[in-house]
């Protein structure tokens, strides 16, 4: 194995693995308020790897390229789409409801009145 390749393997694993940590770290310290702009800047990135997806297999000229354009494709796809249903669902929950509460409706004093 030549020495240049091995050192840019061992390169990239370290920063793969300091770019894993810092990521755990600090989405781990995200409060619960900003889980929905945090997904949203998580579906962007997913995005921008379905775009590179797409240029790898525009160039690939081999299996190997091909099958890793198509990973990346169907990979960044899928994170995409579950980005985007996770993000409709958590907006969801800021809504309010138009169905308001059984004692909210009447009143306390006319439910009471009935006793």
């Amino acid at each position: 194995m030549d020495s240049n390749l091995t050192i840019n393997i061992f390169a990239g694993a370290y920063i793969f693995m300091l770019a894993a940590v810092a990521g755990w770290v600090i989405i781990g310290n995200v409060p619960a308020i900003l889980h929905t702009p945090l997904m949203s800047g998580s579906n962007f990135v997913h995005g921008i790897v379905v775009v590179g997806g797409i240029y790898v297999l525009l160039n690939a000229t081999n299996v190997l390229e091909q099958s890793v354009g198509f990973a990346a494709v169907l990979l960044g796809s899928g994170n995409v789409a579950g980005g985007y249903a996770v993000t409709v669902r958590m907006l969801e929950m800021f809504k309010s409801s138009d169905v308001k509460p059984h004692h909210a409706r009447h009143g306390r004093a006319a439910h009471h009145a009935k006793a």
